[in-house]
């Protein structure tokens, strides 16, 4: 109301000039009365009152410029109506001081709610460049792209008080030496010459619109910098609600590696899965989890949850309820604990809920901790899968996919050669129609079982971010000052990230046609110092040698761990074809009959019941092609250390006997 009757003072002395006494007081004073019932309702309904100012946008200005047009139009009308002689000029110029008004108390508002001081409101406003504006709060920051993310970026850290972008970096040159919401855009060849001004302590990339190639070619070029390089969230975790847009995280390492995506072929997604009764063993690990948050968005009509640790059934449950009743999905959720050695209740659980394609996950892939525990590697990845694919046959499950390992291929660790056995296993099944059950006693006694299932496996290397993996031991290392811990200057790995991995898995497992063993396309091989080097680099630290002796963070090789090799491969012969999808690939494997496997797999298991594991990697050797352990013998309960145990503890008590028998004489 004010500003309304600030607005027809100005309009009319506008109009009629200070000095003069011509102005008609009973036509002001009318307006003063008339206009506010009118104004104030259009501006209500108009929705000026509504918007919260902490979060005004680019929408504000346009609405205040409607609605005064709308109020304004209106008094006109009435003053008409009413009688009201009013001179043409005044509408337009008590229009325009009030809209003015109205928009400047606004933004006031929202500069001051957003924690501006009141200088950097008047640099801000006359557009003074932000990087030359010192500030007390928040970590100066250039944010890296200057579109419409960076400028959400910028929209966003500004509310808040962490963080406070002071320039833009684009490699646009038509954008070099412009100002994009009061901040200067520098080129990249500017960034060593503002790091020596100490114009900012990191770089937040807002590119999301990049293409992978580009993304990584960007970060690439950021590595020569002594500063750390952050990135907004992706725009799939801002449309899950996950993350918000000022949720600043580290470069993750899958762009660092990762591929250009290749689309899915969505005949091959649902084939297996739609309309299906889908059941995932190991559901709450790294693969099994990623597997069950995409097949329950394929129209599968029931998912049974299969995992034998508690917390990671808990957890992997609960995110799967809530992602079903944020879609709206019509999915039968089973969340059972469990073991893949408890051949009856995997049988009752196929049984009871109609199970039709079963996603093989559970397995221990460590390679060290399956060294110095090769008993339970061995009953979880060979007798484990050996009793679900049994279950399956007996419970007619269509279609069986087991997630395999890179490190079956000539192994150098049981890890690897258990996981070969898997495989061998799956293959004999698959050319048998009628299967002799192995430990039929298990299986409510049934012996021998009609075989309708389609088993297939589905052979990859390391994914990222999986249990074990060596990227977040190299963040916790960097995080805590270092040294990071490399095995081997010269070691290499195939690295994938969890959802192409998973999203791979699904479509291969649907061009089985009994006993496939497909290779996923892996793409380079990446050698693990560079990697190591990169992250340092990247975290905003410089790496510690004999070159550099000033460097934060040095590099200590601890040497090749037990059973571990230097390179891994993806096929054991050279026979591979194509398949309809362009990153999965048809291996031509030698295969074993299950007749010569049913006598060999009761050996392994008397070895492993007796721990002689000597005895328990001759036999793998006699099955799996070019399994060559590189280590002794290193089991924590191999029959070598339970004998030296057992001999140092008889040693013990003949110590302590003599001791006794001494402080006897001695009192």
């Amino acid at each position: 109301m004010c500003f309304i009757w600030i607005s027809l003072y100005l309009a009319f002395a506008t109009r009629y000039g200070f000095a003069e006494t011509r102005i008609n007081i009973e036509l002001f004073y009318n307006l003063c009365i008339l206009a506010p019932f009118i104004i104030l309702p259009v501006y209500i309904q108009q929705g000026l009152y509504r918007a919260v100012l902490r979060y005004m946008g680019l929408d504000v200005p346009l609405t205040i410029l409607r609605a005064t047009f709308l109020a304004v139009l209106g008094v006109v009308m009435a003053s008409f109506l009413l009688g009201f002689q009013m001179p043409r000029s005044i509408p337009f110029l008590f229009g325009g001081i009030l809209a003015l008004l109205v928009g400047l108390s606004r933004y006031l508002a929202r500069y001051w709610l957003v924690g501006y001081r009141f200088k950097d409101m008047l640099l801000y406003t006359f557009n003074v460049p932000e990087h030359k504006v010192q500030r007390q709060q928040g970590v100066p920051v250039a944010i890296y792209g200057a579109g419409g993310a960076g400028c959400q970026l910028v929209a966003a850290l500004d509310r808040g008080r962490e963080y406070k972008p002071v320039a833009f970096i684009d490699d646009d040159p038509c954008l070099e030496g412009r100002t994009v919401l009061g901040r200067y855009v520098f080129t990249p060849q500017a960034i060593s010459e503002l790091l020596e001004d100490s114009t900012f302590e990191q770089i937040l990339l807002a590119i999301p619109s990049a293409t992978e190639k580009r993304r990584k070619e960007i970060i690439h070029s950021l590595e020569e910098f002594p500063v750390p390089v952050l990135t907004m969230p992706a725009f799939a975790d801002l449309a899950s609600g996950k993350l918000r847009i000022n949720d600043i995280q580290e470069v993750q390492i899958e762009d660092l590696l990762g591929r250009e995506p290749i689309a899915a072929d969505e005949k091959l997604l649902f084939q297996c899965v739609r309309n299906q009764s889908v059941m995932i063993t190991g559901a709450g690990g790294s693969i099994g989890s990623e597997l069950c948050r995409q097949i329950i968005k394929l129209d599968c009509c029931r998912l049974i949850l299969f995992e034998h640790s508690e917390f990671n059934l808990y957890r992997i449950e609960q995110e799967m309820s809530r992602t079903v009743n944020h879609l709206g999905l019509n999915v039968e959720l089973v969340p059972v604990l469990g073991s893949v050695n408890d051949p009856g209740h995997l049988l009752d659980i196929m049984k009871t809920y109609g199970v039709e394609t079963v996603y093989h996950a559970a397995a221990y892939k460590h390679v060290p901790i399956v060294e110095h525990n090769i008993a339970q590697g061995v009953r979880n990845n060979i007798f484990g899968t050996l009793y679900t694919a049994q279950a399956s046959i007996i419970s007619n499950v269509k279609n069986f996919v087991l997630v395999s390992t890179d490190k079956a291929v000539r192994p150098t660790n049981v890890m690897g050669a258990t996981k070969r056995m898997a495989e061998l296993i799956l293959q004999a099944f698959s050319a048998e129609e009628k299967v002799n059950l192995l430990h039929s006693h298990l299986f409510d006694g049934v012996k021998t079982a009609k075989n309708t299932t389609h088993f297939t496996m589905v052979r990859f290397g390391n994914v990222l971010g999986s249990s074990g993996s060596v990227i977040p031991l190299f963040r916790e290392q960097i995080a805590s000052g270092g040294p990071v811990t490399v095995t081997h200057p010269e070691i290499t790995r195939y690295f994938m990230t969890i959802p192409e991995a998973s999203q791979l898995v699904i479509q291969a497992g649907s061009m089985g046609r009994g006993g496939d063993v497909f290779v996923l396309d892996m793409g380079d091989p990446v050698k693990i110092l560079n990697l190591a080097k990169r992250m340092i680099k990247l975290s905003g630290y410089s790496v510690k040698n004999k070159k550099t002796p000033q460097g934060d963070i040095e590099i200590q090789y601890t040497g090749l761990r037990p059973g571990e090799k230097l390179y891994e491969e993806l096929l054991i012969g050279d026979c591979v074809g194509g398949t309809q999808h362009l990153r999965i690939f048809r291996a031509t494997e030698e295969k074993v009959p299950w007749k010569t496997l049913l006598a060999g797999l009761e050996n392994i298991l008397q070895s492993v019941k007796s721990h002689n594991y000597d005895l328990t990697r001759t036999l793998l050797a006699q099955f799996v092609s070019g399994f060559k352990p590189n280590s002794d013998l290193v089991d924590l309960l191999n029959d070598s250390a339970i004998k030296k145990k057992v001999n140092l503890l008889v040693f013990d008590k003949m110590d302590e006997a003599r001791n006794d028998k001494m402080n006897e004489k001695v009192n």
